[in-house]
């Protein structure tokens, strides 16, 4: 009966709660006290699966809390306006004179020439 649907949970919800009417009604109708009652285990089991199936529900409704909160941060980056990034392949002014590297190398071939 396992399901990560929300509406599959809701239906075992009810379907679980239906059975555990029926049997504490039966139970009342053979005129149990409220102590063993309380003591009986299939409504124990019942109450059980009744937890098990709110807990699933409570994370399943935080799964589609937190979905939302993203699609909604999503959506504010996207109306966002985009920085303009300086790209690499650009040379900028500051880097038109020639880096160390090359005036070594002019140098050398330079002295190289000369000798």
């Amino acid at each position: 009966m396992a399901s990560k649907e929300k509406t599959a949970r809701l239906v075992q919800r009810v379907y679980w709660e239906e059975k555990l009417n029926q049997r504490l009604s039966m139970l009342a109708d053979k005129g149990a006290e409220s102590e063993k009652i309380a003591k009986d285990t299939t409504v124990k089991k019942l109450r059980a699966k009744m937890r098990e199936t709110d807990k699933r529900l409570k994370a399943i409704e935080g799964k589609e809390k937190k979905l939302e909160d993203m699609a909604k941060i999503k959506a504010e980056k996207l109306a966002a306006p985009k920085k303009e990034k300086d790209k690499k392949g650009k040379v900028s002014e500051e880097q038109t004179a020639e880096s160390k590297r090359q005036q070594k190398k002019k140098k050398k071939k330079e002295s190289q020439n000369k000798g």
